[in-house]
């Protein structure tokens, strides 16, 4: 089955808002079996939408519409399908009648804007939208379907979910996909694919591999298609470990696990306890680590210590240490995480120091220019980046740098406590 998605709305074109939804429906669709052939965004015009309509149905099996279905004047799309199809509107009793009682609830009178959203086309088959006004519209076109769904997010999610999934998965047989997501961090895409290239290679017609990179992390998702979901389920397992067993290093988990999540899970099973102390990171790493939850388990805090007088005060960083070499150097964050393991009684620290952009760089430091430092009593691990001039990339890139530095001192310095 093939799907072409089209999105109705001025303000995706004008960039005010991202279009979330058809990533969403192409997800979904995906995950059933159908393949999304394309996706189109379309002025709120009549003349756009028609045009939309027309390119989008060539060699589909069907086309989900979002958008434009609202009670203001600029929700054109119901109207402008009926002229497509060359029907006329009707009032649909049952709608508004549905309306009347919502609005009830909330003391709201519907208005003349309210009872225009109840004309549909007379060849609409409307879909119960639970979680809004307007109803989503299926219409049968040749032997092809036409979907039409509002543009707001939880509403055209559920309309996906409870109506046009089931009824697309009845209507068009699919052959079963399934995927595997590995996901790595630490090495760059081509060094993976360099590395993985015997699996590759050696990969049946039906399972394709894919790498999806971004700061600092790539994904490598295995895809397959075959009637027989136990056979196809069997070798996709295979396969995930053939990968396994040549990147074992870089593997942090699977299928969108995050990797705050993963050094949570680490820190948890050996019963330790992690701080940060940031500069040019402002506490971003603090954040992803907090943001998984029971992190209070091994979390015991952060100091953002952007200025001097902070790593001094706090930190207990030597004034000679910043005046021989600099707040952005080795032995600054290196003496950074000493001061934080005494400060805050934790197992592992980690530092962060330098300059994320776009100003303050200097000929020896440019922008870009970041030192991160681990360790704990023991020992201290320490790494130089060398970034770019975007200030949020680099500071995004850095705290997965600093969450792999975590995840990797913790494995080579610590056994599980169940193995102790």
């Amino acid at each position: 089955m093939k799907v072409h998605i089209v999105t109705v709305g001025d303000e995706i074109l004008i960039g005010q808002i991202v279009d979330t939804n058809s990533a969403w429906m192409a997800q979904q669709l995906n995950a059933i079996g159908a393949k999304v052939t394309g996706i189109t965004t379309v002025e709120d015009t009549s003349e756009s939408i028609t045009a939309g309509l027309h390119q989008a149905l060539e060699g589909v099996d069907a086309v989900l519409m979002t958008g434009g279905l609202g009670p203001t004047k600029d929700d054109i799309t119901k109207k402008t399908i009926a002229d497509f199809f060359g029907v006329g509107m009707y009032f649909d009793e049952s709608s508004y009648n549905r309306l009347q009682r919502l609005f009830e609830k909330f003391g709201i009178t519907p208005n003349d804007s309210h009872r225009d959203q109840c004309f549909m086309p007379t060849n609409a088959n409307l879909l119960t939208n639970k979680m809004g006004t307007a109803p989503g519209m299926w219409f049968n076109h040749d032997e092809k379907v036409i979907v039409s769904m509002p543009g707001v997010p939880y509403e055209m999610k559920y309309l996906m979910e409870y109506e046009v999934l089931p009824k697309l998965q009845a209507k068009f047989p699919m052959m079963p996909i399934q995927h595997r997501t590995i996901m790595t961090v630490g090495a760059g895409e081509s060094m993976i694919a360099e590395r993985i290239a015997a699996v590759e290679e050696g990969l049946p017609k039906h399972i394709k591999l894919a790498f999806l990179p971004n700061l600092g992390q790539v994904r490598l998702r295995l895809t397959g298609r075959s009637s027989d979901e136990a056979s196809l389920r069997e070798e996709l397992d295979h396969w995930v470990k053939e990968i396994e067993a040549l990147i074992p290093e870089l593997i942090y988990g699977y299928d969108e696990y995050k990797l705050q999540a993963a050094v949570g899970e680490l820190l948890k099973e050996r019963g330790l306890s992690v701080s940060t102390a940031e500069s040019c990171t402002g506490g971003y790493l603090a954040h992803l680590i907090t943001s998984i939850s029971g992190s209070s388990a091994y979390f015991n805090g952060s100091i953002v210590a952007y200025a001097n007088e902070v790593k001094t005060k706090q930190l207990g960083v030597s004034t000679q240490t910043l005046e021989e070499y600099g707040a952005v150097s080795e032995q600054t964050v290196q003496e950074m995480v000493q001061g934080l393991l005494s400060l805050l009684g934790t197992d592992i620290g980690i530092a962060i120091s330098g300059i994320a952009g776009p100003t303050g760089g200097t000929p020896d430091k440019p922008v870009g220019t970041i030192w991160l430092a681990v360790g704990n009593q023991d020992s201290i691990h320490t790494k130089k980046l060398q970034l770019t001039k975007d200030r949020e990339k680099n500071i995004q890139y850095t705290a997965v740098v600093g969450l792999n530095m975590i995840r990797r001192f913790v494995i080579k310095s610590y056994q599980a406590a169940e193995s102790i």
